[in-house]
């Protein structure tokens, strides 16, 4: 990034920070400089730049294409050069021009799309709202145009350094700084036992029992994942405590305002030990990703109670349709986006999580109620067992139904025998939706079962929980799901760091792969964890344990997500020098795509290609954001930009996978984000990272959703399906 806006963004005085980007704005580009200035009206300003720019893109007939929406797909990015995207983003701009726009983040403000009328009136002397960062966007979008910064791929010894910035849970060092922090804790748990001030009837200490008897008893009891959920720290005031007050005032102010607009806090000893505290200067913000999850921001308290649901699916009235016009069983349990796939989310332990993530994607959830730590108020007016039958129906009955997913909540959180008995269910689920296509004709059967997928961050939050007894539970099940055509098993799981991987979350894993199940990651791409390099050591120690990585996914939420929201751009940058790095070549993902078969040997199988190919790690995830009604895609142009800085983007739907046919009557949808790249770029540099290193993430204004790598798929049936969509119903 160019040393003048590095200046800028650390200038104190920001409003002539402000002045001189809009004078090197106007002097590096003297063309549009006389056009604001020669120009009586905004109006003739905006035309004259839209005749000039257009010109300038019809001599490039594929950039023109583009333009016109003629030409779109992953294919796009290698036909058009750098200075395109800036020429086409200038003419989407002038194209919503004048059109009023809600932001959500500044609680559903109206305002009006007009960033060339903004520069024409600065230009002319008349000052405006508009901010730094608004100026520093445009500076760079006209840069871009003129070719002053290129759309360089990162060399492979760059990233390489990137990525050694970012130890692992493995390396000797982490773990030898971690073994303090549970001595730590679990001296102060001992103390506060001793004191009366934590009484339990499972956990206690025998009458006359030495210091060092209950410290081996502490140990022992570490490995039970019951402790962890029993002594869970719940308030600011022990959270600070375990943390020997590391905490700064700032920090404990908003927790203790979390604590009082009534979010729930629930971080597990296990987890909290992953947090650095004392640690070398050289592991300074190491664990921030780890940090941005437990302590809550800001921005969550005072939006906490009227976050809005992102996913619109969410909302559902018992009779009515969602947003994607599936019709539903009564209750919370069922949330439905595509024609193929369905989430369950159990009454049961299943319903709650080994922590909570200050991200949640169903924080709207915890908000009404729906998901809390409480379970006695979860517990459903009839009984589980007859409610999951009910629920199960669902599925049977759907024609198009393939693919479950139990999550929650978090689905290892179930208790062994729920686990077997949910599992038990889907099986007899599946068999009768088998046999009853053996009654229904070739083109008119309905599809049956082929994914079980179970959604868990439990590998990472409590890696006690995977035990012998889980992965014989599990791989029982794949034994006998495999003889009526279940042939994918999944354990979709949530690595958000190479920090999190720890020797117990490496062993759990193996059992979960011992067990016969694909293990997939998804990784939320926080702000701490989008920094360079922090990605790509994730994808690489995941394949070393044997998991695939599978979505990257954009922070989604409004302004309660706004410290750990990464603009898009950032999404787009990262997944296309991802794949330049970890590209898989045909050949090998065609041997990739027969992985799942034998996924007990999965770690194998992805060294011996990782090495075949000379790749540091499999690039095979795709980058996206979950879009309210819309699902996952991360095609999109930037349509606009706010006075300041923040850009509107336009979203389709993705045109890679099967949808609800109310995706061709809701047309596309716009999102205002809730950062501006300068203000993530001045939050990396917070934590360590150089913003020259970013140097052309301004320029990624388009993006395109990329296809699922074949591991992903499902598998062919023998026999033709019927084309009907059940339990749908769209005015």
């Amino acid at each position: 990034m160019q040393q003048t806006i590095i200046k800028a963004l650390k200038y104190k005085n920001r409003s002539s920070a402000r002045s001189n980007i809009l004078s090197r704005l106007l002097e590096e580009n003297p063309v549009l400089h006389s056009i604001l200035k020669e120009s009586p009206t905004s109006e003739d300003a905006i035309s004259s730049i839209y005749n000039h720019i257009l010109t300038r893109v019809k001599n490039n007939p594929v950039a023109h294409k583009v333009y016109r929406y003629q030409l779109t797909g992953e294919r796009m990015f290698n036909h058009l050069d750098w200075e395109d995207f800036a020429a086409i983003r200038i003419l989407d701009y002038i194209d919503h021009t004048g059109k009023t726009f809600i932001d959500k983040n500044r609680n559903n403000r109206s305002f009006i799309n007009n960033p060339f009328a903004i520069l024409w009136k600065e230009a002319n002397g008349i000052k405006t709202k508009a901010n730094l960062y608004f100026f520093i966007d445009m500076l760079q979008m006209f840069r871009q145009l003129n070719g002053g910064r290129l759309g360089e791929m990162p060399s492979k010894e760059k990233l390489e350094e990137w990525m050694e910035r970012h130890p692992s849970g493995l390396d000797e060092r982490i773990i030898k700084l971690r073994e303090t922090n549970r001595k730590r804790i679990i001296d102060l748990f001992i103390r506060k036992m001793d004191d009366g001030e934590i009484k339990d009837a499972k956990f206690r200490f025998k009458e006359g029992m030495s210091y060092d008897e209950k410290i081996e008893l502490m140990e022992q009891w570490w490995t039970q994942r019951v402790f962890h959920l029993r002594f869970a720290i719940r308030s600011p005031e022990l959270l600070e405590e375990m943390l020997d007050y590391t905490l700064s005032s700032e920090t404990m102010e908003v927790l203790y305002q979390a604590k009082n607009a009534g979010i729930p806090f629930f971080v597990n000893p296990h987890y909290l030990s992953l947090l650095n505290v004392h640690e070398p200067e050289e592991l300074h913000n190491t664990d921030q990703v780890i940090r941005d999850y437990i302590v809550y921001s800001k921005e969550l308290v005072e939006e906490f109670g009227q976050i809005e649901a992102w996913e619109k699916e969410d909302i559902v009235e018992p009779g009515e349709p969602n947003a994607a016009g599936w019709l539903l069983p009564r209750g919370h349990n069922i949330h439905r986006r595509y024609p193929e796939v369905a989430i369950l989310i159990p009454d049961s332990m299943g319903r709650a999580c080994g922590g909570l993530c200050s991200s949640c994607q169903r924080m709207y959830d915890f908000q009404s109620g729906h998901l809390n730590f409480d379970l006695d108020r979860l517990k459903p007016k009839e009984t589980w067992d007859e409610k999951l039958q009910r629920l199960l129906r669902y599925f049977e009955n759907d024609a198009q139904l393939r693919d479950i997913l139990i999550t929650g909540g978090d689905a290892l959180m179930s208790s062994d025998r729920t686990l077997r008995k949910i599992l038990e269910s889907v099986y007899e689920m599946a068999l009768r939706k088998k046999e009853a296509n053996q009654y229904r004709a070739n083109g008119d059967k309905y599809a049956e079962m082929v994914r079980i997928r179970l959604g868990t961050r439990l590998p990472v939050y409590l890696p006690h929980r995977i035990d012998d007894k889980l992965a014989l539970i599990l791989a029982n099940f794949k034994e006998k799901a495999k003889k009526i055509g279940i042939s994918q098993f999944v354990i979709q799981t949530h690595f958000e760091s190479a920090m999190e991987i720890t020797p117990e979350s490496k062993t759990a894993i193996e059992k979960l792969i011992a067990a016969g199940w694909t293990v997939t990651n998804q990784q939320v791409f926080t702000a701490a964890a989008s920094r360079r390099g922090h990605a790509a050591k994730l994808r690489k120690t995941l394949n070393d344990i044997g998991v695939l990585t599978y979505y990257t996914f954009t922070v989604k939420g409004f302004m309660e997500n706004h410290h750990n929201f990464a603009p898009n751009a950032r999404s787009v940058q990262e997944q296309v020098e991802e794949k330049s790095k970890g590209a898989i070549p045909q050949q090998a993902l065609d041997s990739i795509r027969s992985f799942p078969a034998k996924a007990e040997r999965m770690k194998k199988n992805i060294d011996e290609v990782r090495k075949e190919q000379d790749l540091p790690f499999l690039a095979t995830d795709r980058n996206v954001l979950n879009m309210p009604g819309v699902g996952k895609s991360l095609t999109f142009r930037t349509i606009g930009i706010t006075p300041d800085g923040r850009r509107i983007l336009k979203f389709d739907h993705d045109p890679t996978r099967f949808h609800s046919p109310i995706i061709h009557k809701m047309g596309k949808v716009t999102i205002v984000e809730s950062k501006s790249i300068a203000e993530y770029l001045e939050q990396v540099a917070s934590y360590g990272d150089n913003m020259e290193d970013y140097a052309n993430l301004y320029g990624y204004s388009i993006g395109e959703t990329q296809t699922r790598m074949p591991v992903y798929e499902y598998p062919e049936y023998d026999f033709r399906i019927t084309e009907e969509l059940t339990n749908l119903e769209i005015e």
